[in-house]
């Protein structure tokens, strides 16, 4: 049987305007770039007070999805929230955001949870995954309101786009089948995949940079099929402290556009360290961004033989464009 409810609160001070917290809470989408559990949330449908959201996202050492309603009340700085369908061990999940503008200027953030384990037993757990998953979400949260003008010029976003003549789904299918990489990939020397649940996948490998060293990642991964592959690395090179990306196929004229896209932000701390005492926050970027191009833009163009050569239509050209 359900556990008896079980409600928590937790609360923080941000010296950030309220509407601009609140502003950073109603956009779902971008919660992976804000709240560290976030790997990926989808905006199903919905207005301006209303929408429902499907989110993935850790809980302990796992990954759960579901689905939730939220209504959003910007005049009165709240947004409500309720899981339509639980991932057990969670029997049912709720609760309320609620930003204060105080008269210091601050903003006090208000996070309530109420749930219900689907046996008494895991209640527990429940409660410790909502306590850790809480206070992680709003120290990110202040984290990023207080210095989002300092996050916003350390963060780039880009997308590498390539055509090819070929079916959208074995396009599909090759960046999917990350297993086989080693095979398909020169700069992918091993891959550790596990794929707990069909679309889930955690993959952690190591990669060849254009100086001949390894670097190791790790990344749970969506597969959204049969036109995204949505991606959070939770193990990262020492010069960045945030990356998420997608894969995207889109059907155009005679075969398929296929995208890779990045969001990172940079690690000031590790400027120094990695590329020299003269380096600045741009060189970082550059390099950065040439790497992850570099690694997204050799994959894109073997997917783009591998897809061709199962249509026939290998060397008939294609044009590769950013």
């Amino acid at each position: 049987m359900p556990s008896q409810p079980r409600t928590s609160q937790h609360e923080i001070k941000i010296a950030a305007p309220a509407e601009e917290v609140y502003r950073l809470l109603a956009q779902a989408e971008n919660w992976p770039q804000l709240f560290p559990p976030n790997i990926h949330v989808d905006r199903l449908e919905g207005g301006e007070r209303e929408e429902r959201i499907r989110i993935w996202a850790t809980a302990g050492d796992t990954v759960k999805n579901w689905t939730s309603h939220r209504t959003l009340d910007p005049a009165g700085l709240r947004i409500t929230f309720r899981q339509e369908v639980s991932a057990p061990p969670v029997a049912a999940m709720g609760g309320t955001w609620q930003i204060e503008d105080l008269p210091s200027g601050e903003a006090l953030v208000r996070l309530g949870h109420d749930f219900r384990a689907v046996e008494e037993a895991d209640l527990a757990w429940v409660d410790e995954v909502v306590d850790r998953n809480s206070r992680a979400e709003l120290e990110s949260l202040k984290a990023l309101a207080e210095s989002k003008t300092a996050t916003d010029e350390l963060t780039c976003s880009f997308e590498d786009t390539v055509h090819i003549k070929g079916a959208a789904s074995d396009v599909y299918d090759f960046i999917y089948e990350a297993h086989l990489w080693t095979e398909r990939l020169p700069h992918v020397v091993t891959v550790r995949l596990d794929q707990p649940e069909p679309g889930l996948q955690t993959l952690e490998m190591d990669t060849l940079s254009k100086d001949g060293s390894t670097h190791t990642t790790k990344s749970y991964r969506v597969g959204l099929a049969p036109d995204r592959i949505v991606y959070k690395q939770i193990t990262l090179p020492a010069l960045i402290t945030l990356h998420t990306g997608r894969w995207t196929f889109t059907p155009a004229g005679d075969g398929v556009d296929a995208s890779s896209q990045h969001t990172f932000t940079v690690n000031t701390a590790a400027i120094e360290r990695v590329l020299g005492t003269e380096a600045t926050v741009q060189d970082a970027i550059e390099y950065v961004r040439t790497a992850l191009s570099t690694n997204s833009r050799a994959t894109l163009t073997i997917a783009k033989a591998y897809a061709e050569g199962l249509a026939g239509t290998a060397g008939s050209g294609g044009e590769g464009r950013s």
